[in-house]
């Protein structure tokens, strides 16, 4: 008997069979007079039969089974099409945040050595700019374009590309090269394969429970990809995904309402700004049943404002990462109720239950590579009562290695000498509760460790992000001959007059002084602009960047 194939492409297929004219995707292409916004539709069956013609264009520009392909298409439909097109031909997509910066940017492409590359016409002209980086592609594929939309319709009414059948795929066969955000550290290829989208597909469907025919919005656009395979449909939003932090929350609420939107995943810092702008209105947004919130930590505040004006939706922060998602949960009804509270005291955040199907562990704190689990990775750190030490991993999403970059795979990666599987290493730190909960306290890289302990970002911040005038806050060490000094660093929200910033840091010092994972910080610093963050959520903060402009600031002798 000869085994399905693993290729997620049949996800999509599956679904414009079952679901032939429910609409796939809404693009916005205007408004009207009385400023609705206008959208494009395609059903299942179209974005399948579409799907099928552009991956025959990509095959006859050279494109096949294995081709690494760099993709940078506008998120959305240019994004869904590309990327299904390529997974139907058994290419392997690459794709990296081009916000990362320059620099990072042209170093991933050289890591990966993509052979083909498919994205707009800037993609396509960058290329020639920078050629000696992108000397390993060998093909081209504009999308986006009038002209390919052309050659679209024109394969379409050929018929050409729905006679093939889509290649088949094994498990562990690679499906795409997903880079890292390298928000602490260089950004990273981590290699899936079809089982991997598979699994993650599976776990995400069953828990969260997520049926056919569901309504998403996704504010991280990369999730797009999986509502094809789920039966959803994807609005695509009005905002700039190169800048998510620019989001117009009118746009986002009059989008929720104009389309029925059941589900949206987004970060925290997107999800606030549009619980404030509904909650400033008295305005509720009841259709929308589930959301997930990750990326960073989810603060208390922002979950109960969230459940406010979400009354019908079940809250969701799922923790993870690139390499493993989805890891743990926890809902806001367990926040609000229970662990908010010890957040606010400096327990750090509850990263919430295990998700069925991983199993997690704790390992002692080290920079060093582990082999094999043994008596060293026993951790015998304690914080507040509870053993300390880095997460691990090991499930069916659970990525094994990454690409061209065995260093960095060896140390990720535990050999589990029990069943042989390996155990990924998170890079965060945490505890569980007696509960069974898991807790995060932040990244390795982040911890200050001074001569009187070891402090921990998730246990310091958001015990000051609770002040009504913190936007946001970064525990950072400053060198300071032999010892580092801990110091916190506030960025206050818009608007505050720099009369109140006196006044606001003898607050922080107080509140400082009456938590035990706190009290030890003496130094406390205002932040002259917007802290510094990653391009794909806009939450995370580069701390080590704010450590950087401080310890030079104060070598030349500033205040």
């Amino acid at each position: 008997m000869k085994k399905a194939s693993a290729n997620v492409a049949r996800f999509l297929e599956e679904s414009a069979e079952r679901v032939p004219d429910v609409c796939a995707i809404r693009l916005p292409r205007g408004r009207n007079s009385a400023g609705d916004i206008l959208y494009r539709e395609l059903s299942f069956a179209e974005l399948n039969n579409t799907t099928a013609a552009a991956a025959e264009i990509f095959r006859e520009k050279g494109i096949g089974t294995g081709t690494r392909t760099l993709l940078m298409a506008r998120p959305g439909w240019d994004l869904i099409l590309a990327a299904f097109a390529l997974f139907r031909i058994g290419a392997v997509p690459v794709a990296i945040d081009p916000g990362m910066g320059l620099g990072k940017f042209l170093r991933c492409v050289r890591k990966t050595r993509p052979e083909a590359l498919v994205g707009i016409p800037l993609a396509i002209w960058s290329r020639r700019i920078f050629r000696k980086t992108f000397s390993s592609v060998k093909t081209t594929v504009a999308v986006g374009t009038k002209k390919f939309e052309k050659s679209l319709q024109e394969v379409r009414d050929a018929g050409r590309g729905s006679r093939r059948k889509i290649v088949k795929r094994k498990p562990e066969d690679l499906a795409a090269i997903l880079f890292t955000s390298g928000s602490t550290g260089a950004a990273k290829g981590v290699r899936y394969t079809h089982g991997m989208f598979d699994a993650q597909r599976k776990i995400i469907r069953d828990f969260y429970k997520i049926n056919t025919g569901e309504i998403d919005l996704p504010l991280l656009p990369i999730f797009a990809l999986f509502n094809p395979a789920l039966g959803m449909t994807t609005i695509t939003p009005e905002m700039n995904p190169a800048k998510p932090a620019t989001l117009d929350p009118e746009k986002i609420v009059r989008a929720i309402r104009q389309n029925g939107v059941t589900n949206s995943f987004g970060s925290p810092v997107l999800w606030r700004k549009i619980a404030e702008f509904c909650d400033s209105r008295g305005e509720t947004l009841p259709q929308i049943r589930r959301i997930l919130c990750a990326g960073i930590a989810v603060r208390p505040a922002v979950m109960s404002l969230l459940k406010k004006v979400l009354p019908n939706a079940e809250i969701h922060s799922p923790y993870g990462a690139t390499e493993n998602l989805p890891v743990a949960d926890v809902t806001a009804e367990t926040v609000v109720a229970e662990t908010g509270a010890l957040t606010l005291a400096g327990f750090g955040t509850c990263a919430g239950t295990i998700v069925p199907g991983n199993r997690v562990r704790i390992v002692a704190t080290t920079n060093e590579i582990l082999e094999t689990f043994g008596a060293t990775t026993n951790p015998k750190e304690k914080f507040r009562g509870f053993v300390v030490g880095e997460i691990c991993v090991n499930g069916p999403t659970t990525t094994k290695s990454y690409d061209n970059d065995n260093s960095a795979t060896r140390h990720a990666k535990i050999r589990d000498l029990a069943d042989n599987s390996l155990w990924h290493r998170m890079g965060d730190l945490g505890y569980f509760d007696n509960k069974g909960r898991l807790w995060f306290l932040g990244r390795k890289v982040e911890r200050v460790v001074t001569r009187a302990g070891t402090l921990y970002t998730e246990a310091c911040e958001p015990v000051f992000d609770a002040h009504p005038a913190v936007f946001r806050s970064a525990l950072i060490g400053i060198v300071a001959g032999d010892d580092v000094v801990p110091a916190m660093v506030f960025e206050l929200r818009a608007g505050t007059p720099k009369s109140d910033h006196a006044r606001i840091l003898a607050e922080l010092r107080e509140i400082a002084a009456k938590c035990e994972s706190t009290r030890d910080i003496k130094k406390f610093l205002i932040f002259p602009k917007k802290f510094p963050v990653d391009v794909r959520h806009n939450a995370k903060i580069h701390r080590l960047s704010i450590r950087k402009f401080y310890e030079k600031k104060f070598r030349s002798g500033a205040d």
